[in-house]
């Protein structure tokens, strides 16, 4: 659905972005996340044609950007991070006018909006203001206008960014419910939030896509951690003692001392190759070299970890 093909772009001397490359898949829901100032939204605004690149490429739908503006516009729906609404209009006669600049047929725009009112849980407040709506409608109409000439993508910056806990609920819902007919791809800082919404992942850093790949680490492009097996213990002896003798477990690929938490003990992570029993063999390393274990665990790979890997530099590009 969107191909992006070394896009850079430059402030003067400060980089926005550089050779970001990563795909989209039809009808998958994307999770753009980063550090505040990694880049997140000057993406998204290349590639809903809002701001021109430097270099690179961005397709929608097998249509050039560059080349195919508007065809390519006609295909995204856009929700910036603040939504760009008229306070003096009410939410039925914003969405029409959206619709006829989203070049909706004329005869069809009063039942296209109805359908995105009702859709977004809009009906009730359909003849108000949008200056008197709480930030939570505000946020359901930013998403009913990118819904305008059912656009078959839709790029939404930080959705849930201001609201409270219900209306975060609630917008989580509405997003799932989009994605059952839609492609999306949506930046967030709430990695809960990608976690229970994504299929994929995309992690910028410093303006480079540092990871891309899935949600989940057993189908994820994450060859080394889905091979493995990470283990976390708790060891009595010294920090040198413990990682010397984890040198020698079968199958070692790494291992880091952790924050101490008891004098006496070392804990540690340790990275395996998936060999059978892997706790087994460990426990009768350590045994025979005097070093007891108190804890041992197996650690899963969540999306937070991979995240705090890859934004302290851990994870290789």
């Amino acid at each position: 659905m969107v191909n992006v093909q070394d896009v850079s772009k430059n402030y003067g001397k400060n980089r926005g972005v550089e050779a970001v490359s990563f795909h989209c898949p039809a009808h998958a829901t994307v999770g753009l996340l980063g550090v505040n100032g990694a880049g997140k939204t000057t993406l998204l605004n290349i590639l809903t044609g809002c701001m021109p690149m430097d270099q690179g490429s961005v397709t929608v739908d097998g249509m050039d950007l560059m080349r195919y503006p508007s065809a390519c516009r006609r295909r995204i729906g856009y929700l910036p991070e603040r939504p760009p609404l008229y306070d003096e209009m009410t939410v039925r006669d914003y969405l029409a006018f959206v619709s006829r600049l989203r070049e909706v047929e004329s005869r069809g725009i009063a039942r296209h909006v109805e359908n995105i009112m009702e859709l977004c849980a809009l009906t009730e407040v359909r003849d108000r203001l949008l200056g008197h709506l709480s930030k939570g409608y505000r946020q359901r109409v930013g998403i009913a206008q990118a819904l305008c000439g059912d656009p078959p993508l839709l790029v939404l910056d930080e959705p849930t960014v201001g609201l409270d806990p219900r209306q975060v609920v609630e917008m989580r819902s509405l997003i799932h419910l989009l994605g059952e007919d839609h492609t999306i791809l949506f930046s967030s800082h709430i990695l809960s939030e990608v976690q229970a919404l994504c299929s994929r992942v995309i992690i910028l850093h410093e303006g480079k896509v540092r990871y891309e790949g899935s949600v989940r680490e057993e189908d994820s492009g994450n060859k080394e951690r889905a091979r493995c097996v990470s283990l976390r213990l708790s060891v009595q002896g010294s920090e040198r003692e413990v990682l010397s003798a984890l040198r020698d477990t079968p199958g070692y690929r790494r291992a880091k001392a952790l924050e101490k938490r008891e004098d006496g003990f070392t804990e540690c992570e340790l990275l395996l190759d998936s060999i059978e029993q892997p706790e087994v063999a460990l426990f009768r390393l350590l045994a025979a070299r005097d070093l007891p274990i108190k804890r041992m665990e197996r650690q899963s790979d969540t999306l937070e970890a991979l995240f705090l890997r890859v934004t302290s530099g851990e994870e290789a590009e």
